[in-house]
């Protein structure tokens, strides 16, 4: 089938208002956040509005031999959602019915063009809370969380998107339908296949339906801050609340840097000092005397380790002005110049160790990194800073990018916690799990995608 065919073929089956071949509108869709990741031309970009149009989409390029990219809203930080040249770019914004809120069971039916936090809004008024809150969680969709198995900052206490999936439905490489996973709380029949699609960066099957798991909604949370002139009593009282089993709903960890650019930003003093050099945010859902007394423990933990400045609070308003602190680095960076921002994941008693490592590559490249993290799963996000009109410093950047992952696996941790491999990693993540991970990989890619059809070069190469 020539490609003008395909074209008049999804024209026939979507409508010619859902079949995009304009090279500006295109270009618009063809790539997500991350400017490192590869792009390509597409050939086509197609907004199917239900399960059906997928399906006609995945058989009609599959006739054709033409790649699929499926894509959210485009909030991802890997380059999965990147188009390769020749490709049609499934998006799925269109296929965003909350079809099910099951508050009996708390488990909610939900298509992958949902907006992550409109989910959230929508389950609360059951009563109910979805836990995973990527960063972009008030633009970013349910789908391309799906698809990178996205965290956020409350990982710590719940997990990240896969904890909360109890099953799938997909459309496979010939159109048909698998639906997996079950709405029970328990169940171990047959392989766990929605755990398999979960991460797989729409590299084995779109996904056009999830059924999740939803918890009661938390109590409002409780709030502590606490600042330390060194990043090693920082590490150090994260240890100690892991040895001590302490699950806070949020622990976050800030850099000097990171700390610096967001009070300018903010135009606010977060009372850390001149001499901090990591801050430490913690918050408790636990309600009333539980989340005090929770509060109260890591504080001392903190003031044991070595902190000068900590402050608790359980008024909302201030708790939320504290954490935003955390939540607007990345856009805060930005009066500096462009950021590109890393994912490593290390165990937590190595965090102090990766920031360290961190500020000695910003003083070998020459450019300004911000650390900023998930401190109670260890997931950091180093962000390197350049000007967008350099060259030489986007090169710069490049290498820096890389040494830190390198610094990553050597701490014994992993080159991606929640942004996934997308067209970035591909090397990286060969590195991390070997010849014989990676022959799995692709003997799996091969049984779901014999013609490597489904976002083809993403995560990893097949040769």
């Amino acid at each position: 089938m020539s490609n003008d065919a395909l074209l008049q073929t999804l024209r026939d089956e979507l409508g010619r208002d859902a079949v995009l071949t304009d090279s500006d509108v295109t270009g618009s869709y063809s790539r997500d956040m991350m400017p490192l990741a590869p792009v390509g031309r597409p050939l086509a970009v197609v907004l199917p509005v239900d399960v059906a149009g997928v399906q006609a989409v995945v058989r009609a390029c599959a006739a054709a031999g033409v790649p699929i990219v499926p894509r959210g809203a485009g909030s991802g930080l890997s380059g999965a959602a990147n188009a390769i040249d020749g490709c049609v770019m499934l998006v799925l914004t269109k296929l965003n019915e909350i079809v099910e809120v099951d508050a009996g069971n708390r488990l909610a039916v939900v298509q992958p063009g949902v907006v992550n936090l409109d989910f959230r809004n929508a389950v609360e008024k059951h009563g109910l809370f979805y836990p995973p809150d990527p960063s972009s969680y008030d633009w970013c969709t349910i789908g391309g969380n799906l698809s990178t198995n996205a965290g956020g900052l409350c990982c710590v206490k719940y997990g990240v998107t896969t904890d909360s999936v109890l099953g799938l439905e997909v459309v496979l490489a010939d159109g048909s339908i698998l639906k997996t996973g079950r709405r029970t709380v328990k169940g171990v029949a047959g392989y766990d296949l929605a755990r398999l699609f979960v991460g797989s960066e729409g590299t084995l099957g779109v996904i056009t339906q999830a059924t999740v798991a939803l918890r009661p909604l938390p109590q409002a949370p409780g709030t502590l801050v606490a600042g330390f002139t060194s990043t090693e009593a920082a590490g150090a009282a994260v240890a100690q609340m892991v040895r001590e089993g302490l699950v806070p709903s949020l622990l976050e960890i800030m850099d000097a840097s990171s700390i610096k650019a967001a009070e300018s930003y903010l135009k606010t003093d977060l009372g850390a000092g001149s001499d901090c050099q990591a801050l430490l945010l913690a918050q408790s859902d636990a309600g009333g005397e539980v989340a005090r007394r929770e509060l109260a423990a890591l504080e001392q933990i903190c003031l044991d380790s070595g902190s000068d400045m900590t402050y608790a609070t359980d008024d909302l308003a201030e708790g939320n002005m504290l954490l935003q602190a955390r939540r607007v680095v990345l856009t805060a960076l930005e009066q500096y110049g462009l950021w590109l921002t890393d994912d490593v994941c290390v165990p937590r008693t190595r965090i102090a160790e990766l920031i360290a490592g961190c500020q000695r590559v910003s003083e070998e490249v020459g450019l300004r990194i911000a650390v900023v993290g998930h401190a109670g799963d260890g997931n950091m996000h180093p962000t390197i800073v350049y000007q967008p009109d350099s060259a030489d410093e986007f090169e710069r950047a490049q290498r820096a990018f890389d040494a830190i992952l390198e610094i990553g696996l050597s701490l014994g941790g992993t080159v991606t916690g929640e942004h996934g491999v997308g067209k970035i990693k591909k090397d990286w993540l060969a590195k991390e799990i070997g010849p014989v991970g990676l022959r799995v990989h692709r003997q799996i890619k091969a049984a779901l995608d014999p013609d490597n059809l489904f976002n083809p070069g993403s995560m990893f190469s097949l040769t």
